[in-house]
């Protein structure tokens, strides 16, 4: 080899390294940037997230800052692509892959300007006051941020009502059925005594940190606030929205009356599936499962002894008292009882813990009425607050005892709080990709950890076997009345009538339900498509596998690289059963 050639050879052989550090350099630049952008952005998310430095401030809701925002995706996205993919290591090239599919689905659906839209029946403008129930309040300085966040509300509510005004002008609304319920929580706002306010509920126990003669200048800072701007701000907004907005709203409940609905639709169930299946075959799906679930339900119904049709068993299983509790603090304290007994169990399945504990919490008085059951925060990113699980304590009559074990192990562990916290924890991966994910797996997991309370030693009682069996008709329900309502031209009350001759749940929550699918089109998908992959992955593995499958390597590989679309999860499950193979029988 002549001198020159080998040299040449030489320069090919460190260029490769130091374009591949380049290339990844520059990746994670962008992935860094983007992030920041979000937080500024969205100053509200970054406060969830336990980023102080926007605690003083609000989103900027003008229609410059929404196109801003929308330029500054495509400009990312071009960057993004002038990245040589090739140039990348293995994991970075997924890395790019997951945050190029980010922006693109960002790009695709600012089309529809769902920010038209600023709140539904459960949130909104008037649920502001419960981000400080996430907040710390440690110091002056966070007193004062909450403060300045109530002293310019005013700008805050001119934005949303213009936005509002906006979607009415665009026909870009919720349905009027689903919005009647915000009303209430708009005049739970009102107040003559700023100390009653929800606004006001961190100044009830400061730190004594804090001197006392500074405490006492925050407080009447804080009430002059609510007084002078939140509570005139909310009485304008119930007046705007009752006598203006609400009339205006909608008469339909499918998406596919809204401009390019049935566009609009076809793109929420993409993008909340992370798959190409049409809505007309999520509802095929859905009816599948329906049926299947029915056979189980039947079985145990036959079990217990109980002789009457099916829909009398619903019926008893609604109304007996024997299956609730009267007193929400009883509810809670068994809740909270119900995730200790959980705890233990999970090494028998999981390998990898996460380090962050949860709690249990009531959901807040102000919106417990009209939402969910129960659901899910995150913990603080920098460590500094827990997970959370919110249990719905209002009207304990109508939350059933056979339910709460499936329940807990889908909000909190195995579920949500055991997958969103080990997403969290996973340093080596970019900050979109701990803190963010894809609903179908995340939700889908959580689906799936219902699942295995079987395997960690609950459902020993028949009725809370059913209850598993009606969270899982739940979701196959979903399948068929989110579709049908947004895609088939279903009425809410149709939609209503199908869930509740379908699953055991209380009459309140499927109405509460139904009223969510129609808030929130096609998110309710998510669930029971990702159960079905993750349960097939495991199905797989095993036979596969055989005597070499462990369930806990399996979970491990499941959730090792955090919230994946279903077809990379797949994809990372094959590669890991092809290495399995290879090696020997235990």
């Amino acid at each position: 080899m002549s001198l020159i050639r080998a040299s040449a050879l030489a320069a090919l052989v460190l260029a490769a390294p130091l374009a591949l550090a380049d290339a990844g350099a520059d990746l994670h630049a962008l992935f860094d940037s983007e992030w920041e952008r979000g937080l500024r952005e969205s100053p509200v998310s970054a406060s969830y997230l336990g980023d102080r430095r926007y605690n003083d401030l609000w989103p900027d809701l003008s229609l410059k800052a929404f196109d801003a925002s929308h330029a500054a995706d495509q400009a990312a996205l071009t960057r993004l692509k002038a990245i040589d993919r090739s140039a990348l290591s293995p994991v970075d090239q997924l890395n790019r892959d997951l945050f190029e599919r980010d922006l693109q689905d960002r790009i695709d659906g600012f089309r529809f300007r769902a920010f038209l839209v600023p709140l539904d029946h459960s949130s909104g403008i008037q649920t502001t006051s419960e981000l400080a129930d996430v907040l710390r309040f440690q110091t002056a300085k966070d007193y004062a941020d909450w403060i300045a966040r109530m002293e310019s509300f005013g700008g805050y509510m001119d934005q949303t009502i213009a936005l509002m005004r906006l979607g009415v002008k665009e026909k870009r609304t919720a349905p009027r059925i689903i919005l009647r319920r915000a009303a209430d929580q708009i005049h739970a706002q009102l107040t003559d005594d700023p100390t009653k306010s929800p606004f006001y509920a961190p100044f009830l126990a400061m730190p004594d940190a804090i001197p006392q003669p500074e405490q006492d200048k925050l407080k009447a800072r804080a009430q002059k606030a609510i007084k002078d701007v939140v509570v005139p701000q909310h009485k304008r907004y119930e007046k705007f929205f009752v006598n203006e907005y609400l009339p205006k709203c909608r008469e339909s409940v499918g998406a596919s009356a809204l401009p390019e609905g049935k566009e609009f639709y076809a793109w929420r169930a993409r993008l909340f599936t992370t798959t190409d299946l049409t809505p007309d075959q999520i509802h095929e799906i859905g009816l599948g499962e329906v049926k299947r679930i029915r056979g189980e339900m039947d079985k145990i119904i036959e079990q217990v002894g109980f002789k009457g049709t099916f829909a009398e068993f619903l019926v008893y299983l609604r109304t007996d008292p024997k299956f609730y509790f009267t007193d929400p603090q009883q509810l809670l304290s068994e809740y909270q009882a119900l995730s200790k007994r959980i705890d233990p169990e999970l090494p028998k399945l999981f390998r990898t813990m996460p380090r962050m504990p949860y709690g249990v919490k009531p959901i807040p008085d102000t919106s417990a009425p009209t939402t969910t059951t129960a659901y899910y925060n995150q913990p603080a990113a920098d460590g500094s607050r827990a997970g959370y699980y919110y249990v719905n304590l209002y009207k304990p009559e109508t939350r059933p005892k056979y339910e709460m074990e499936a329940l807990s192990l889908h909000e909190a562990v195995p579920g949500h709080h055991f997958q969103i916290a080990r997403a969290m924890e996973l340093g080596e991966l970019p900050k979109f990709r701990r803190y963010g994910g894809f609903t179908a797996f995340v939700e889908g997991w959580g689906l799936y950890a219902e699942s295995l309370g079987g395997e960690m030693g609950f459902y020993k009682d028949p009725y809370s076997r059913f209850g598993q069996l009606t969270y899982e008709m739940w979701r196959a329900v979903r399948l068929v009345v989110d579709t049908g309502m947004h895609a088939k031209g279903w009425s809410r009350d149709q939609a209503i009538e199908f869930f509740k001759a379908n699953a055991a749940k209380a009459e309140n929550d499927i109405v509460n339900e139904i009223d969510r699918y129609i808030a929130w089109p096609g998110q309710a998908l998510a669930y029971k498509i990702g159960e079905l992959k993750l349960k097939e992955l495991r199905a797989r593995a095993a036979a596969k596998l055989g005597p070499r499958f462990d369930v806990r390597d399996f979970h491990d590989v499941v959730l090792g690289q955090g919230a994946l679309p279903l077809s990379i999860l797949e994809r990372n499950v094959d590669a890991w059963i092809a290495e399995q193979a290879t090696k020997p029988a235990p």
